[in-house]
Formats: structure tokens, sequence, C-alpha cells
């Protein structure tokens, strides 16, 4: 077994699709309409699907807004660079929440930002 994909329902698809790949730097790798079901499937990543996991934006047409929940954490990405990559995201209007910083009781520094419906992704800064 192999994690495939992460779904996430998004309120503006467009929008959604210009965070993950103009702030993230993800790249679309499949989208798709389905008009009978009135929703539209786009699949993002950093690696083809065959050989990473991905997230896919499920945008119901007739939807523009979802109530997160309490269950739902968050994406983690590693970075580099967990101070760099929050200044990238606010120069690109990003929203960050949680400024890179140690973890508490811990030593690995970490930072969370929202993407364009509120959904947290974590950066979890390399360890050297």
């Amino acid at each position: 077994m192999r994690l495939l994909h992460t779904m996430l329902r998004v309120g503006d698809l467009d929008k959604s699709i210009a965070f993950y790949t103009d702030v993230l730097g993800m790249r679309v790798l499949r989208r798709s309409d389905y008009p009978e079901g009135k929703f539209t499937l786009a699949f993002v990543g950093y690696e083809e699907e065959s050989t990473g996991a991905v997230i896919e934006l499920t945008h119901n047409w007739e939807t523009d807004k979802y109530d997160l929940g309490s269950g739902y954490g968050h994406i983690a990405l590693e970075v580099d660079d967990a101070y760099a990559a929050c200044e990238r995201v606010k120069q690109q209007g990003g929203n960050v929440v949680r400024e890179a910083g140690p973890m508490k009781h811990g030593t690995t520094v970490i930072a969370f930002i929202e993407d364009p419906d509120g959904y947290k992704i974590e950066f979890i800064q390399k360890k050297t």
C-alpha cells in the first residue's frame, strides 16, 4: 500500500490552484470537469502521482465555502528554511498564522500558513 492523495473541498478552484502552484510551488498534474455531477477535480503536487502523494482539490460548482470543522488537522511540507518560506508566502499575499520558530517542548523549527479556504499547512524545517 501507499498513500495516493489527500482531498480538500475548495470554494474557488482557480484561487486554490493559484495558491498551491504560485505560492507553494506545486504544479497541476491533472484536472477534470464532471458537468453531470457539477464538480471539478484538480490534482496538484510536487511529483507525479505514480511516485508521490498529491492533493486533490475538489470544487463543487454550487458551493463557495465549507465549514472546516474541528477534526481536520493540517498538511505538512518539509522546507529547507521555514523562516524564508514564511517570508515568501507573505510576499505573495499568503497568510502566515504561526511564524517560524521552534515547536513547543522541542527544537524542530515549524510554521503554519493557511490556504484560501482556511486549511492549515505546516512547514517543517529540514534538520541539518
